[in-house]
C-alpha cells in the first residue's frame, strides 16, 4: 500500500494518515502479537505510533509503561527508530501523575528509558490539569525540546480556553508551541470536538489526531442488536446501539461499505480523515488480521455525497 504522508501541523513531522494505537500493547495484545501488528503496519507504509506512559496500568498485573516498553523493544529489534514517529503522553502514569514541571521532566525521562530512545517525536499532555498554570507546563515542555529529548509538543483532552492560553504564552515568550491535539472524536461522538475546539485548531494551524476513532469498536459494524462480542471494550461500544444516532450511523456505514465493497471500519475512518483539521485518526488492532480494515482508509476517498450521508446520519 502506498499512501501520501501528511504534514503534522506546523512541525516537520510527516505521518501516515492512520496512527496505530498502542493502548492494546501489553493489555489485549501480548508482546509477540504486538510485534506482529507493528510489523504489518510498518510493512504497509505506516510510520506513526501512538502510546502513553500510563498504558496499560488499568489491566490486572500491570503497573503502567507496558506499551512503551513493548514498542521500545520492537524499535530496537527492527532497527527502524528513525523511520517511526513515536508519540507518547504524560500525566497519568501511577508513579508520574500530573503536569507539574518536575513531574513532566521525570516522566519524560522514564518514557525515554522504556522506549529505548533518546528522543520522543511528539509529546502530549495526556489530560489537562487546570490548577497548574499553562506557563509552568509550557516552560517544562520547552526545556525538554531545548534538551533534544522531545521534538514537538501537543495536547490531549484540553479545553479551548486553556489551549488558547497555552498557545498565546508560547507565542509571547518564544517557547515551544503545540502543533497538534488529540480529541475524542468519531462519527457517534462529535460534540466534544466540533465547535470552539475545532475552530481554534483551524485558526492556529493545529493538526487533530483523534482517539476512539472507531468508538471502541462500535464503528467496525460488529456490534448489532442481539449479538455478543468478545472484547474488553464491548460494554462501551455496545451502548451506542441504544441511541438513534448510533443506529442511523450503522445503517449509513452499511450502505456505503456495501457500495464500495470495503469494511465499515474503513468507511468510518475515511469520514474522520476527511474532516477539517484531522491529519491521522488513531485506531488500534489486537491482531494483525484486524489491520487491513483500518489501513484501507488510506486509499479510500469518499465522495461529497457519501460524506454528507454520514454527516447527516450522525447529526
Amino acid at each position: 500500500m502506498t499512501a501520501s504522508l501528511r504534514k503534522l501541523g506546523s512541525s516537520d513531522l510527516e505521518v501516515f494518515p492512520l496512527a496505530l494505537g498502542g493502548n492494546v500493547f501489553g493489555w489485549t495484545a501480548d508482546e509477540a502479537t504486538s510485534f506482529a501488528v507493528l510489523d504489518a503496519y510498518a510493512a504497509a507504509g505506516g510510520n506513526f505510533v501512538d502510546t502513553a506512559d500510563s498504558y496499560s496500568a488499568w489491566a490486572e498485573g500491570n503497573t503502567g509503561g507496558e506499551s512503551e516498553t513493548i514498542l521500545g523493544r520492537w524499535l530496537a529489534s527492527r532497527g527502524n527508530r528513525d523511520r517511526i514517529v513515536v508519540a507518547t503522553k504524560v500525566s497519568q502514569h501511577p508513579e508520574y501523575k500530573g503536569l507539574s514541571a518536575a513531574n513532566i521532566k521525570a516522566a519524560a525521562d522514564a518514557s525515554l528509558r522504556r522506549l529505548g530512545t533518546d528522543h520522543i517525536d511528539l509529546y502530549y499532555t495526556h489530560f489537562d490539569q487546570p490548577e497548574i498554570p499553562v506557563e509552568e507546563i509550557i516552560s517544562a515542555l520547552d526545556e525538554l525540546v531545548k534538551a533534544g529529548k522531545v521534538r514537538h509538543i501537543a495536547a490531549s483532552n484540553i479545553g479551548p480556553e486553556r489551549l488558547q492560553e497555552s498557545l498565546d504564552f508560547s507565542d509571547r515568550e518564544g517557547l515551544a508551541r503545540y502543533v497538534a491535539l488529540q480529541p475524542h472524536y468519531n462519527l457517534v461522538s462529535r460534540d466534544t470536538y466540533e465547535g470552539p475546539l475545532q475552530d481554534l485548531a483551524l485558526r492556529e494551524g493545529l493538526s487533530a489526531v483523534p482517539y476512539f476513532s472507531l468508538a471502541s469498536g462500535f464503528l467496525t459494524g460488529k456490534y448489532r442488536p442481539g449479538t455478543t462480542v468478545d472484547s474488553a471494550r464491548a460494554g462501551s461500544a455496545a451502548k451506542h446501539l441504544e441511541s438513534a444516532r448510533g443506529r442511523q450511523v450503522l445503517t449509513a456505514l452499511d450502505e456505503i461499505a456495501a457500495d464500495r465493497q470495503v469494511p465499515a471500519a474503513t468507511v468510518a475512518l475515511a469520514w474522520l480523515a476527511a474532516q477539517p483539521t484531522v491529519t491521522a485518526p488513531i485506531a488500534s488492532a489486537r491482531t494483525a488480521d484486524q489491520l487491513p480494515a483500518l489501513l484501507g482508509m488510506a486509499g479510500l476517498r469518499l465522495t461529497d455525497a457519501e460524506l454528507a450521508r454520514l454527516t447527516d446520519a450522525s447529526a
